[in-house]
Formats: C-alpha cells, sequence, structure tokens
C-alpha cells in the first residue's frame, strides 16, 4: 500500500510544520549508536585498580581454603555422624560440610572472575557487522590480533598476584572430585586375603553351633563349619562368613591321594573352604562314593580326596584346604589360617 492509498488522519504529522501537512516518519529502527564510553575508577586510579586485584585474589584464596576445607571434612566426619544445625535441623554432617565447602569453592572462583571481569578487564564495548560464518584469512589474522590484545588488556601478565592465586583455585577444586572416589567403596587392604581363621580357633558346627570333636564327624558325611566366636547376630556376620565357611569331610585315609591333603588333616578329617573358587557361589552337593563336592551354581566339580582339584566346570583353582588338629579338651581346631584367598581367584592374577 503506498502513502497514497493511506488515509490522511492516519499518517504521522511532523511536529513544527503547518496544520495539515503531512510528512512520512523517520525510521523508527534506526540504529542509536553506542553511548559515550565512561572510564572506571580502576581505570584511572591505579590505587583503585590494586584494591581491586587484591579483592579477586582475596577470593581466590577463600575458594582455596574451602576445597582444604572440603577434604578435611570429608576425611574427618564418618558416614553415619548426625548434627543438629539450626534452622535445617538433624542433618548428616558429613553431607552438610562437603555441600558449604565445595559449594564456596566454587561460588568465590566465580565471584573472583566475575569482579576481575568488571574491575580490571577493558570494558570498551565493540560492535561488528554480521559476516559470513566462514571467515576470511585477514578475520583470522585479526582475531588472533584481538585475542592478543584481549590478553594484553586483561593485565593477566602484570597481575601476577590474581594469575598466581587463580591458577591455584583452579588446581585445588579439582582435588574435591578425587577425592570423592573413595565413596566406590572402602579399599580392600588385605582382607580378602584373610579370614577369621587362626591357631587354636575351635570348629564350630554350624547347625547345632557346638565344637566339634573327630567322632561327631563320620566318613561319607558332609558337616559346614565356622570360625569360634562368630556369631549369626553379629554385625558382619555375612562377610565374614562368606570368606570362612567351612566343609568338613572324613575320607578313609588310604583314599586320600594328595600328600598334603592328609598331612593337614586329622584322622582322615579334612577341611575345606566351601566357597567356590569360580564365582564365590557356596558348595553344598557332595558325592561320597567319589568324594565329589558339586557347586549348584555352575556344575565345577572338585575331588576333595586329591587336594581338592578342579575336574569339571568353569573353577580356576582347588579349594583351599584349613590346616586342623586337636587340642586338649578334644575339639577340632584350625592350625592357622589358609594359606591363600578363598573364593573366585583374583589372586592368581595381581
Amino acid at each position: 500500500m503506498s502513502t497514497q492509498e493511506i488515509p490522511e488522519e492516519n499518517l504521522p504529522v511532523e511536529q513544527g510544520t503547518a496544520h495539515g501537512a503531512v510528512k512520512v516518519a523517520d525510521d523508527p529502527f534506526a540504529d542509536p549508536g553506542l553511548p559515550p564510553h565512561k572510564p572506571r575508577i580502576q581505570d584511572i586510579d591505579e590505587r583503585a585498580a590494586k584494591r581491586s586485584e587484591r579483592a579477586v585474589a582475596f577470593m581466590f584464596v577463600l575458594s582455596m581454603l574451602a576445597t582444604v576445607a572440603f577434604i578435611a571434612a570429608y576425611v574427618i566426619f564418618p558416614v553415619d555422624k548426625i548434627v543438629y544445625i539450626w534452622p535445617f535441623g538433624h542433618v548428616s554432617a558429613l553431607n552438610f560440610s562437603l555441600g558449604w565447602t565445595l559449594g564456596l569453592a566454587l561460588f568465590f572462583i566465580g565471584a573472583g572472575a566475575v569482579h576481575w571481569a568488571r574491575t580490571l578487564m577493558s570494558d570498551v564495548e565493540m560492535a561488528d557487522e554480521r559476516h559470513p560464518i566462514q571467515a576470511s584469512p585477514e578475520v583470522k589474522a585479526q582475531v588472533m590480533a584481538d585475542f592478543a590484545a584481549g590478553a594484553e588488556e586483561s593485565a593477566l601478565g602484570r597481575r601476577k598476584l590474581i594469575r598466581n592465586t587463580m591458577f591455584g583455585a583452579l588446581a585445588l577444586v579439582p582435588l574435591s572430585g578425587i577425592v570423592l572416589l573413595r565413596d566406590m567403596g572402602p579399599l580392600p587392604e588385605d582382607k580378602l586375603r584373610k579370614t577369621l581363621w587362626a591357631r587354636g580357633k575351635q570348629l564350630i558346627n554350624m547347625n547345632t553351633h557346638e565344637p566339634l570333636r573327630p567322632e561327631d564327624v563320620a566318613v561319607g558325611s558332609l558337616t559346614f563349619a565356622m570360625p569360634e566366636g562368630l556369631s549369626e547376630h553379629d554385625h558382619g556376620f555375612q562377610t565374614e562368613i562368606a570368606k570362612a565357611a567351612l566343609m568338613i569331610v572324613r575320607i578313609q585315609p588310604d583314599d586320600i591321594k594328595d600328600k598334603r591333603e592328609l598331612e593337614w588333616s586329622h584322622e582322615g578329617i579334612v577341611a575345606f573352604s566351601k566357597i567356590c573358587t569360580h564365582v564365590g557361589c557356596p558348595i553344598s552337593l557332595y558325592e561320597q562314593q567319589t568324594h565329589h563336592v558339586l557347586c549348584p551354581c555352575h556344575q565345577s566339580t572338585f575331588d576333595l580326596s586329591d587336594g581338592a582339584r578342579v575336574i569339571f566346570g568353569p573353577a580356576g583353582h582347588a579349594l583351599p584346604q584349613l590346616r586342623i588338629g586337636v587340642n586338649d579338651k578334644g575339639f577340632l581346631e584350625a592350625l592357622g589360617d589358609f594359606e591363600e584367598p578363598v573364593g573366585p581367584a583374583f589372586w592368581e592374577r595381581g
């Protein structure tokens, strides 16, 4: 639609013209341009710039201290410690301290960077016209020149206090994540290589909870035992029995083929780990004519008359044997711990 087709009463009237004179308004979307640049106090007063530099460095130092406090809290507070903090109520001391210290460490890095940018870096506004996405060589060269100029204007090389404290804060913050790796689980140390069995510990029948005598074990029978002093009501019972569970079998001494097995037995009574060396399932199936025991999970089969060696299935090695004897009271007792770790064969590879 042209201006001739628009009713005169709808056309804008230019101020200052005679009544009835019509003139089309100027472009309402014209670029107003940038306001004149006003220097900051830090740009004209070096003392103010130094104060801002110290403020930024102080925030970076606070970030470093918060990171150190994060690590210290992670070490000091136990997982189950509950404290009362107003107005939050009863909270986990560990979670509360970790949240606050890590939050402060990140906050002070951000606050320091913002204060640095607003008070010490260049604040001159620059306008650039739109251009094709692919930059020309001249533009690339200009970008690199602008980057170098920006680095110079940031005063990173000249403000060494800010630079060093910033690097310190950024270097310490990742330590928080490294420390959190502890939550992947407790370090195993040598716990998997040891059980509760020790010299002098009596063999306790897991069904009757009474100490075992040699006459309690009949030829061809299978009895399960646990170490003296271990109770089903103990907090760590499942963890300990998973390593210390024992199979007691009585074999005619003449039928025992392995020399060490015979030496470690008592009158044909042999004690082997109940934990399968494949994936740790409990073994419970015994065939008295062949002296074979079968793991019900993956059918690994062991010959208890020949050092509990593997004769079938995926198990990697023989069942560990416990050396046993009889104490002064006539009860069966251990003469030490297993000489190799029980269960899956992790120890063979490392």
